[in-house]
């Protein structure tokens, strides 16, 4: 690597008159390189970031719009489902320079805290060292929303049906059931859609009706709608 002041050098004899062939021998620098450095006006290039794990722009549009712009919740569906290991920051980066991501924006409008009428559910994944292996857990999540209280329990994995048997776990505990329960867009009681119109799974409705609650996605681009579980465990 050619430093900044070497460069200088290079660039000012060049535009004295000087060839490059005795640039080179004068200054100890191959011809090819004086005449890359005269090229760029002596200025140092702009690094260019190499990306070990390429990763398909078609497939990170996808995960963009199934998880509502959640950035997190991509590089985590990335790992689980695609097998591909990258890091946040590399993944924000393609984002943006693929012209994928927006700027972030502002809060969506406040939402009262009406005593016992919200709930929210949310999971988080975690890779957790015990002893020498690294183990991979699904934190999941009750959060009733104006008292605070919150039901919080660890799987190696988690489905629909663990999804069923952990919210009544958690409601049979509290002993109550707020009337909506507030849910992202890439959740599994989610079939399709998003928002408002989202469409639910059927038996994640009946299990619903049967404590007199209903899921409920968040708009799109207002993921702040929900907490996250790691708000929580950290």
């Amino acid at each position: 690597m050619i430093d900044p002041e070497k460069r200088k050098a290079i660039f000012l004899l060049h535009q004295e008159g000087m060839s490059v062939r005795e640039i080179a021998r004068r200054l100890h620098v191959s011809r090819q390189t004086v005449a890359v450095i005269i090229a760029q006006k002596g200025q140092m290039p702009q690094p260019v970031r190499a990306i070990k794990n390429a990763i398909d722009p078609d497939l990170l549009r996808r995960l963009y719009v199934d998880c509502a712009g959640w950035v997190q919740r991509m590089h985590e569906k990335l790992a689980e489902e695609h097998h591909i290991e990258v890091k946040y920051s590399t993944l924000t980066w393609m984002l943006r320079n693929l012209g994928i991501s927006t700027s972030p924006e502002t809060r969506c409008s406040r939402v009262p805290d009406e005593p016992g009428a919200e709930m929210q559910h949310d999971t988080t994944v975690y890779q957790v060292k015990l002893g020498d292996q690294t183990v991979r857990l699904v934190a999941t999540i009750l959060y009733l929303r104006y008292s605070k209280r919150r039901y919080l329990k660890f799987y190696r994995t988690f489905n629909r049906f663990q999804m069923k048997c952990f919210l009544y776990e958690a409601l049979t505990c509290w002993g109550y059931a707020a009337r909506q329960c507030i849910i992202d867009n890439t959740n599994l009681a989610r079939l399709r859609g998003t928002g408002a119109q989202a469409v639910l799974v059927a038996e994640m409705e009946v299990f619903a009706q049967q404590f007199a609650f209903q899921f409920v996605c968040h708009e799109k681009g207002h993921p702040d709608r929900k907490e996250r579980v790691s708000y929580y465990t950290s």
